[in-house]
């Protein structure tokens, strides 16, 4: 029998994260705004809509939650559900800051049960099959990797809840940084030098609109990011260099452009790389491929690849990246609400 999914969070995300349960079924949902729930479970069908979240991670019919709420919410409701012996699939960031996700971490590994974060660009296809370049040896030992991910915002993007850091826990660092974090972590490794800077410059808010990072593991590889919401059109590239050539990973889809990764591989007389170029249009899959691969990860009862861990680990450097700015991260109590 499939799995029984509830949903906490009916926004753009949670809306998303419906569509694309792989085979397992959506059983309840709850939201702050009850008619957002309301509409979630018309679309599923048969779904019941709870107006309590606490009742909701309890219901004997369910087997995993899905947390996509603003990231105030993001622990408690997490924590509630692995302590009612529920699987999760929260969203990143999984929290506000590391120490905020250590509750979450004990009570998981107490109950026993599997927590997945939503780094759902692992499971872009361009991405996917750079990792597996990468793990061929394609590209040789890796040296560093360079991201810039961005977007313009839109009017009255201020004033949304991203732009206020007790609900967020901080700006574009927070928001797109951790993807680009987590993708340079996946390919090099956990980074043992941390700097960089978060600043505000266009955006009247009080969180960060920038973000540049220089990253170095204990093997002096590196990571190069930049993450923007004053990159006025959305952007979003990641390149791969190794000893014997590069990956440069452009667009995902949508607004951000069709998604491509070109392999440009070197010969033994350098000069120009052969060339390789795969594309990947139509619509975005890999918030179904990353399901998919968590309801595997419940049957074979294995961590899950990108799991609590991975999440205090971006958090962290993002944490390090606030404190030399001196912007330092959300920490106090905020209500839990439910929104994207």
């Amino acid at each position: 029998m499939s799995l029984g999914v509830a949903i906490v969070g009916c926004g753009v995300i949670g809306l998303k994260r419906a569509k694309a349960l792989a085979g397992a079924r959506l059983v309840a949902c709850a939201d702050r705004q009850p008619e957002r729930a309301e509409a979630l479970a018309g679309a599923a069908g048969s779904a019941a809509v709870e107006r309590d979240w606490t009742r909701l991670v309890a219901r004997p019919d369910v087997d995993v939650v899905i947390v996509a709420t603003t990231n105030d919410a993001l622990v408690p409701v997490t924590l509630a559900a692995v302590q009612a012996g529920k699987h999760v699939l929260v969203e990143k960031p999984a929290a506000r800051n590391p120490a905020e996700l250590q509750p979450v971490i004990a009570a998981a590994a107490r109950a026993g049960v599997l927590v997945r974060v939503g780094f759902n660009h692992r499971y872009h296809p361009a991405l996917a099959r750079t990792r597996e370049l990468v793990d061929a040896g394609a590209l040789g030992p890796l040296m560093f990797v360079r991201g810039r991910y961005g977007h313009g915002g839109r009017v009255g993007y201020d004033k949304e809840w991203r732009a206020n850091p007790e609900l967020s826990g901080g700006g574009e660092l927070i928001d797109q940084g951790v993807h680009l974090i987590d993708l340079a972590r996946w390919f090099l490794g956990d980074f043992t030098d941390v700097k960089g800077f978060a600043s505000t410059y266009f955006w009247q808010m009080p969180v960060d609109d920038n973000a540049f990072l220089l990253l170095r593991t204990a093997q002096q590889q590196a990571a190069m990011l930049h993450v923007s919401c004053t990159e006025w059109k959305n952007l979003f590239s990641f390149e791969v260099y190794g000893r014997n050539g590069k990956a440069q990973i452009d667009g995902l889809g949508g607004s951000y452009g069709v998604e491509r990764v070109a392999f440009y591989e070197m010969s033994p007389e350098m000069g120009p790389p052969a060339t390789t170029i795969w594309e990947y249009p139509g619509p975005d899959h890999s918030w179904a491929r990353e399901f998919s691969d968590f309801l595997e990860d419940i049957r074979l009862n294995r961590q899950p690849n990108a799991g609590l861990g991975d999440a205090r680990a971006a958090l962290l450097i993002a944490e390090e990246i606030y404190r030399q700015s001196a912007a330092p991260l959300a920490s106090t109590p905020a209500a839990v609400s439910q929104a994207e």
